[in-house]
């Protein structure tokens, strides 16, 4: 598939690009930097933009298959949502219809997953501001009208790719659910929903 990755030099986003090509799709990397640490192959463009430029964006999208979106900015807020607001209308305008994005566990109907310390500490103090504006994303994208697919993985980890993971949960968590998910499975499961309706149109939490 010919796919464009948002946020393609972030730390999910490099390993999404890495298993993209992996697995033989063409990939375009849009990112701020556009700094890669690998000598691009052929079937990688890298796209230098800001995914606030709507005309960036839109232009990134044209002619492609589907879009992965994992942006990122920190603890700060004011990128997710509008960024992905753009790339929806993006998308719209240039009939591009299937969508991955990534949130984050804890948002809309997942809240109950999260411990007192993450829901109450983490989100609720420290990471207010982005977890406000995974909020936002998410309702951008549900109100889109694309085949979209939400994915919430859990807190971040440096692991490897093992594909032994528990997802699709939402209100309540799994028994021994443990609120980690290495980042090369969060890019594992974003690219498996390429090929599959499982979670169409649907949130899906992802966490060991």
């Amino acid at each position: 598939m010919k796919l464009v990755i948002f946020g393609a030099t972030g730390t999910v986003g490099r390993v999404l690009v890495e298993q993209a090509l992996d697995a033989g799709h063409h990939v375009t990397a849009f990112s701020r930097s556009g700094r890669f640490d690998r000598q691009p192959p052929d079937s990688l463009t890298i796209v230098r933009g800001d995914v606030l430029d709507p005309v960036a964006v839109s232009n990134a999208i044209a002619g492609q298959d589907a879009v992965l979106c994992v942006l990122g900015a920190g603890r700060k807020g004011g990128v997710r949502a509008p960024g992905t607001a753009n790339i929806i209308k993006g998308m719209q305008a240039n009939g591009v219809r299937r969508l991955v994005c990534q949130s984050t566990l804890g948002a809309g109907d997942s809240e109950g997953n999260l411990t007192f310390f993450w829901k109450y500490l983490m989100f609720g103090l420290l990471l207010r501001p982005a977890f406000i504006d995974h909020q936002l994303q998410e309702q951008h994208v549900r109100a889109s009208g694309l085949d979209w697919t939400i994915v919430r993985p859990a807190a971040f980890t440096d692991g490897p790719r093992t594909g032994a993971y528990q997802h699709g949960f939402s209100g309540r968590s799994p028994d021994g659910l443990k609120l980690k998910i290495s980042r090369a499975d969060i890019a594992d499961f974003m690219l498996s929903q390429l090929t599959s309706d499982s979670y169409l149109r649907k949130a899906a939490g992802l966490s060991y």
